[in-house]
């Protein structure tokens, strides 16, 4: 066939791409940082704070469960900020945005994107979202229908860092909110997605860094990487339970914390970003 005419299919496609991603782009929520439980506003913004690129971390932004761990220190208003979402924000975010920079050729914004499900139509313009200590928060009825959407439109969402049988007995009741008629299953070892840039057949519990020393956080000794798919098996929900993977991130800079946990851990990001964005 005439090379001009598959020229001209692949400018057709480039330029269709291209306004897809402006629409995207124009419909984003600008940048916006917040007071958090370990950081305030003491981390320097990077030159690109600004820039609209094709993936920026974006940090779920929820109200405190009835066992959140800081309750009766900070009791103001979780929208703004000093709340449990904040956990390891924004220095995991950040830490983390900066490998995926250097690991792919993905386009990537250096600072986080916190997302209230509740703010509109926000959550659709940020196909992978994160949320921490997803066994201590209190997702509400209208938010779990949100994500429900969010997800079943080609979403993906990242639960990281809760442990314990308690921990996962509030994070099994919340998902059942989002999805009643959908099972938690353990990820099998050939799943693509633990194969998508790194192989990860050998996983290991990464704990956080107050929890070097034993190991493990309450009862939870066995890490689990677990998953909810959607009909076609697709992951949307991607869970880490029992590790700690956004303290990886977050210490991947410090010569206290073991480097064989945050190789893993950014490794384990890297794969589900990418799977999120081709799956």
């Amino acid at each position: 066939m005439p090379r001009p005419r598959l020229l001209r299919k692949v400018l057709l496609c480039a330029a269709g791409l291209a306004a897809f991603l402006s629409s995207l782009f124009a419909f984003q929520r600008p940048f916006r940082e917040y007071a958090g439980v370990e950081y305030d506003h003491d981390i320097p913004l990077p030159p690109d704070w600004r820039e609209k690129s094709e993936w920026a971390f974006a940090r779920l932004m929820y109200p405190p469960g009835p066992n959140d761990g800081y309750r009766g220190r900070f009791d103001g208003d979780w929208r703004q900020g000093l709340s449990l979402w904040t956990q390891d924000y924004p220095r995991a975010d950040r830490h983390f945005s900066l490998a995926v920079r250097r690991l792919t050729r993905i386009s990537v914004r250096s600072v986080e994107q916190p997302v209230n499900l509740e703010d509109g139509d926000d959550v659709y313009n940020w196909p992978w979202l994160y949320a921490v200590q997803t066994g201590e928060w209190g997702i509400t009825r209208a938010q779990a229908r949100i994500l429900r959407d969010f997800l079943l439109r080609g979403g993906f969402f990242m639960a990281d860092d809760f442990h314990g049988t308690v921990e996962w007995s509030v994070f099994q009741e919340s998902m059942k909110l989002v999805f009643p008629d959908r099972p938690i299953e353990e990820i099998d070892d050939a799943d693509s997605i633990f194969h998508t840039v790194y192989d990860l057949t050998d996983r290991y519990q990464v704990p956080g860094m107050e929890h070097l020393r034993r190991g493990y956080k309450n009862d939870g000794r066995v890490p689990h990487w677990r998953a909810i798919y959607d009909d076609k098996r697709r992951i949307m929900v991607a869970i880490s339970f029992n590790s700690d993977i956004g303290d990886s991130w977050e210490w991947a800079d410090s010569p206290r914390y073991p480097e064989r946990f945050s190789a893993l851990g950014i490794r384990l990001g890297v794969n589900y970003i990418v799977y999120a964005m081709t799956h």
